[in-house]
This record gives structure tokens, sequence and C-alpha cells, in this order.
């Protein structure tokens, strides 16, 4: 991902959000290094970092964080950082879809055909992308070079998505 600097001056500035799903995180028994790559990334791309929260595998807060990050509107995306897995606490999904009002499955289609190429195991992620209260929410998966891999794939594409949910680029606002 290279940031041009020409596109970043003109676009306004976007607010991520980051929500972590890890039981380890949550204890504070392991350091959020994918969280801390969304950050950085997402700050070098000309993103304003709004919120940053890490929560345990529980279906019911991730749906809570992230329905209220949306709701609340200090946020215009918000990117979660694992629990996309097949292992038994991996909800992250579940709970996206719980909340969204619609989906957006060409990013996570993009996502793991891309990723593909570089690791067969991106075929067994169950990451969701969708809009909540015309906020984007993409789920990514836990491994810091996974987010690196995903965040290089969609990054370019966000600031688009969230001008036509702004009603922008030529889209009619309801």
């Amino acid at each position: 991902m290279s940031k041009n600097t020409d596109e970043s001056e003109q676009r306004p500035a976007f607010a991520v959000g980051v929500l972590t799903i890890s039981d380890a995180g949550a204890k504070g028994e392991r350091p959020d290094t994918s969280g801390d790559i969304i950050s950085q990334t997402m700050k070098a791309e000309g993103f304003r970092e709004a919120r940053r929260e890490i929560v345990p595998d529980e279906k019911r807060l991730i749906s809570a964080v992230l329905a209220r990050w949306c709701d609340e509107g200090d946020v215009d995306v918000v990117l979660t950082t694992g629990g996309t897995g097949l292992g038994p606490r991996d909800v992250t999904p579940e709970a996206t879809r719980e909340v969204i009002d619609l989906e957006v499955p060409g990013i996570s289609e993009a996502l793991r055909t891309q990723t593909l190429a570089q690791t067969p195991m991106a075929m067994l992620s169950r990451s969701v992308a969708g809009v909540r209260s015309g906020r984007l929410i993409i789920n990514l998966p836990g491994s810091p070079n996974g987010v690196r891999q995903y965040l290089g794939i969609v990054v370019p594409v966000i600031p688009h998505a969230l001008e036509v949910l702004r009603g922008g680029w030529g889209h009619p606002t309801p």
C-alpha cells in the first residue's frame, strides 16, 4: 500500500474503529499485534482512529460493540481482527451478520480470492463485510500477516465505499 498524497489530501478524513477479538488479548495475556498493524496502516493511509478496543471471543460482546460504534456515528468503518477461522470460539462472522443491515459479499470474496494465491489457508477464512447505520464493517483475520494481506487489498476501496454510503460519487441520497 502506498499513500497517494494527492488522493488523501482530496478525500475527507474518515474515522476508523479497530476491534480486536481475542480471549488472550482481552485478558492481557497477548499483545494486540494485529490491532496495532491495522491502526498504523490506517493512520498512514489518512484515516483517523476514533475507537479501539479488545473483546473476548463472545458473540454478544462483539455484536454489542459493532452496533454501538456504528449507531453512535463516530466511526465510518470498523475493522475487526480475529475470530474468523474454524475454531469453536471463532464467532466474529456470526456476530457481524447479526448486526449488519446489508452484507457486502464482494469484499470478502475479493479478500479470500486474492490471498489464496499467497496461502491455501485463505479458503478457510469466514470473514464478512457489511453495512450498519451507513457504516462499513470488515472482518480481518487474527494473524498479523493475514491482516497485512487483507489491508493491502481492501484499503484502496474503503474511501469509495464510504463516499457511496455518504451519498457521494453520483449516487442519490435516500
